[in-house]
């Protein structure tokens, strides 16, 4: 069974930080492509960050400079460290896998988790 779950939202105030995780089970972790998107009411989801198999890293310009991704291999865990919050911010955080594995799988390349809810005041 293919598992993708996000944990680590909440309700903060403008300034502060959060560390969301998400653990997944079911596919091959070290060949996916790890990704966390957001998407607030009423807005398309957005990409957020990625990490790539070999470390790379991507993150959106929105958030740059405030976020960092990370993973952990061994727990089959990808981390978003959200530091400097802003109202902006606020949106259900959703992890996401892209792998061949997954194919096997679920017979799609892309697998999402439900999401954690992020809510940043003023």
């Amino acid at each position: 069974e293919v598992q993708l779950v996000e944990s680590g939202g909440g309700s903060v105030q403008a300034g502060g930080s959060l560390r969301l995780s998400c653990t997944a089970a079911g596919f091959t972790f070290d060949d996916s492509r790890m990704g966390w998107y957001r998407q607030a009411p009423g807005n398309e989801r957005e990409g957020g960050a990625s990490i790539y198999p070999d470390g790379r890293t991507y993150i959106a310009d929105s958030v740059k400079g405030r976020f960092t991704i990370s993973q952990d291999n061994a727990k089959n865990t990808v981390y978003l460290q959200l530091n400097s919050l802003k109202p902006e911010d606020t949106a259900m955080y959703y992890c996401a896998a892209d792998a061949s594995s997954l194919v096997c799988a679920t017979g799609k390349p892309r697998a999402w988790g439900r999401g954690t809810q992020v809510t940043v005041s003023s």
